[in-house]
């Protein structure tokens, strides 16, 4: 999860694997560009249309980023960014997703006190004067300004003509991003049809309003992907997690990534994992492939 421990953790993980790649390069953006050779924001992608959109919403007007193929109505995408927010990188994803063939649309779920992007290229959440700038936004995050906003931006997303309004909604969700999409799900289930978790914080735990707790409100099949750090501290939430969809009778793929630390799957993160990521990205476009529509 997003917390000291972890992020000490993956300092450690910085520290070892340094000398196999450059930190600098990853920091600076190049690595992103070799991820997503051709999709980097701004950059022309055949047959991609590419927007920085503001969605009002009843807390304010949100900043985000909005990505779909030219030309026709494809199923939609909701992305929820891990703690850093909205910047290049997820702006990248986005882009790389409607290549896939899906509206993409990427939010800044801090839009109510600053606007997107919170760090500049080359700072790292690892940072103590990073964690320090961005702690309080997350803290003023809850569970409810997480539903008035899935509640707004789907509203939004289904107005949009590169919208298909007949084929479900997805969300993913990154870090405390994690959690977000099982909110969404929960919040609007006619219109959700797939969540994909990655490396996502707190989806099973033992406070009431749990996330986990949520799926029996939800019509949406999942995807969960664990980073191997996350599963070491918190192996139980895994089974909880498998337990409460089985009981919901909701498809879901769960699954601990062997070998990866926690935030790995941001081509911008130090402990970028390109196979696994790769790996989960296949899986995700499975997942919407089948329950999208």
């Amino acid at each position: 999860m997003c917390d000291e421990i972890t992020e000490m953790e993956n300092q450690g993980f910085y520290e070892k694997h340094l000398t196999r790649r450059d930190f600098n390069l990853i920091a600076g953006g190049a690595a992103i560009s070799l991820a997503f050779a051709g999709c980097a924001p701004g950059e022309t992608a055949e047959g991609i249309v590419e927007e920085d959109v503001k969605i009002e919403t009843p807390d304010g007007v949100a900043d985000a980023y909005f990505a779909f193929p030219e030309g026709k109505a494809s199923a939609a995408v909701l992305i929820w960014p891990d703690i850093v927010g909205l910047r290049p990188a997820f702006k990248m994803m986005a882009k790389r997703l409607a290549g896939d063939g899906y509206a993409a649309l990427v939010v800044n779920p801090y839009y109510r006190e600053v606007q997107a992007p919170l760090v500049e290229l080359g700072q790292n959440f690892s940072d103590p004067a990073v964690r320090e700038k961005i702690r309080p936004y997350a803290r003023n995050l809850t569970q409810e300004t997480n539903r008035i906003d899935a509640r707004a931006f789907v509203g939004w997303l289904d107005a949009q003509s590169a919208v298909d309004t007949n084929k479900k909604i997805g969300t993913t969700g990154y870090c405390m991003g994690g959690p977000m999409t099982m909110i969404t799900a929960a919040e609007l289930p006619s219109r959700i049809g797939a969540g994909a978790s990655f490396h996502g914080g707190g989806l099973a735990t033992d406070a009431e309003d749990s996330p986990h707790l949520l799926v029996a409100q939800m019509n949406a099949q999942y995807l969960i992907a664990i980073a191997e750090n996350d599963d070491e501290r918190d192996p139980a939430a895994k089974e909880t997690l498998k337990d409460a969809f089985a009981k919901a009778d909701l498809p879901a793929e769960i699954e601990v990534y062997e070998g990866t630390q926690h935030g790995w799957c941001p081509p911008d993160s130090a402990v970028y994992n390109e196979a696994k990521a790769d790996k989960a990205w296949a899986r995700k476009l499975a997942l919407f492939d089948r329950a999208l529509g």
